[in-house]
């Protein structure tokens, strides 16, 4: 047998996996679509990998990928899913029935991960095993047509027309699923078309001089496009505001529920707050600052009375994600602790939790920022667990003190470096700068919006010419100077000094 001989032998077969697999996954997703539109088998496979991916691994993908951290997975799932789909061709076209056995796991690795989701009912067992059934039979359909390497061009011409016509079905089968999905094109109509009460208590206006007129520099408040996204949801929720509800339990006096039209009739407030994700990494660009709308939620826990031994909030989203908050950083009088609807100015987008979401200025993202959230449970850290500590992080996550450089512009004689430093709920008092190891020299500060925000920094020189090592540090409100020790994210945040290396020409 000719080399060529031996590559139809296998490629045909191939192929026909690679055609059943898709057209499988195709159906899947429009019945996915007509009973479970959450259950879809990639997204619940994909949703699965999140959460039994270990800790280093997600660090490793926001380190590698950042925001794009889902993108590359959904990636790296249909990669996996194309090697699979060739192999259980090539294996039920030599070896039957181990293709169809193969293509089984796959469904059945699928029905696993969606019953075993937060919230899952029995329907979204059935996109998953739909996909299983289609491949298989679609698999046996195609191989039979599959030619021998002594068949004509006809004869392969024919199995190829088949393949095509069935990975077209799978595509066209997984469009209309799409264009079945009205429901979230409701909630975003219905997101479009809302407008947020004004606030009972507005933010003071960010001051002049907070924004330093340096190209390059990021803006203090951030635009919601451009707002960092961390998550562990796949796909993002849709909630009407109209089916939303918060449920207030656990050791308290008394439960309290709270709708959506109880929430926006209350006293609003604004407030300004940076919000920083703890896989951010020194100098990273997981930190990003809005205007928030909301309630505050010392006054919601107030109503429900937290026993006197309680000393945590499990949050909890709807999407089964959880959060544990401090209990007494949510009923400190001048924390803007809130459950938020707005965000700059409008509701907020759906990637960032609409309807609801809480804003905790000073603590990591991890423990306080739960997106799309309808259940708040006061415990005890020694009674209940969250997500992310169960996974080996630290419990509380206070965010620590620290800077980054963003811009460097000029040359030899003048060169101006720039960026931003945090510190919040205590502020930072200064910020300084080091060159090529030598004294740490006061930089220039930008007027600070709050204590809760990152205030923006700038730094003057005239280096010679040749390269030089800039390193920055920031100094608190209360003299806690920025360590120079180098930690990971794990368990509790990184720390070091954000260090960048110039050419002075």
């Amino acid at each position: 047998m000719t080399a060529r001989s031996r590559r139809r032998t296998w490629l045909l077969p191939a192929l026909a996996g690679i055609a059943s697999v898709a057209v499988g996954l195709g159906v899947a997703e429009f019945v996915a679509a007509l009973i479970a539109p959450t259950a879809g088998p990639i997204l619940v496979v994909g949703a699965a990998a999140i959460d039994l991916a270990p800790p280093w691994a997600k660090d490793a993908a926001i380190a590698l990928f950042g925001t794009g951290d889902k993108a590359a997975l959904l990636i790296g799932i249909g990669l996996v899913l194309l090697v699979a789909a060739g192999a259980a061709g090539v294996l039920q076209a030599v070896r039957p029935p181990l293709g169809r056995l193969l293509l089984a796991a796959g469904a059945i690795l699928g029905v696993a991960a969606a019953i075993t989701r937060a919230g899952a009912t029995v329907f979204d067992a059935i996109p998953s095993a739909v996909a299983g059934i289609v491949a298989a039979v679609a698999l046996g359909v195609l191989l039979r047509r599959a030619p021998d390497a002594a068949a004509t061009d006809p004869s392969r011409r024919a199995f190829l027309t088949w393949a095509g016509g069935a990975t077209a079905l799978g595509a066209l089968s997984a469009a209309a699923g799409l264009a079945l999905e009205s429901g979230a094109r409701a909630v975003t109509a219905v997101r479009d078309a809302l407008t947020l009460p004004k606030a009972a208590v507005p933010a003071p206006p960010v001051p002049a001089g907070a924004q330093l007129d340096i190209e390059g520099m990021p803006p203090v408040v951030t635009p919601n496009a451009d707002f960092y996204r961390i998550d562990t949801a796949l796909q993002i929720p849709r909630i009407d505001p109209a089916d939303w509800t918060l449920r207030i339990h656990g050791m308290v006096d008394r439960e309290v529920e709270l709708t959506w039209d109880e929430l926006l009739a209350l006293p609003l407030e604004e407030s300004r707050t940076t919000l920083m994700c703890v896989s951010n990494e020194v100098g990273g660009s997981l930190i990003g600052t809005a205007l928030w709308l909301g309630y505050p939620l010392r006054e919601l826990l107030n109503r429900a009375g937290p026993a006197p031994e309680a000393d945590m909030v499990l949050s909890r989203s709807i999407d089964g994600f959880t959060a544990s908050t401090p209990l007494e950083v949510l009923q400190e009088e001048d924390r803007h602790a809130i459950l938020a609807v707005g965000m700059n100015g409008e509701p907020l987008p759906p990637e960032h939790g609409f309807p609801v979401r809480m804003v905790v200025p000073g603590l990591y993202g991890y423990v306080s920022a739960t997106k799309w959230v309808t259940e708040l449970e006061v415990t005890r850290f020694t009674a209940a667990t969250a997500y992310w500590t169960d996974r080996g992080w630290s419990a509380r996550g206070p965010i620590k003190i620290g800077s980054r450089i963003d811009v460097v512009r000029g040359g030899t004689g003048a060169m101006t470096v720039a960026g931003v430093a945090w510190n919040q709920h205590i502020g930072v008092a200064a910020v300084d700068v080091e060159v090529d190891g030598g004294t740490w020299r006061p930089a220039e500060l930008a007027t600070s919006i709050n204590d809760d925000t990152w205030v923006q920094w700038r730094y003057d020189f005239a280096p010679p010419a040749g390269e030089h090592e800039i390193a920055v540090r920031a100094i608190s409100a209360d003299g806690e100077v920025q360590t120079a020790e180098i930690a990971p994210v794990v368990p509790d945040g990184a720390t070091g000094h954000h260090t960048v290396r110039v050419t002075a020409a």
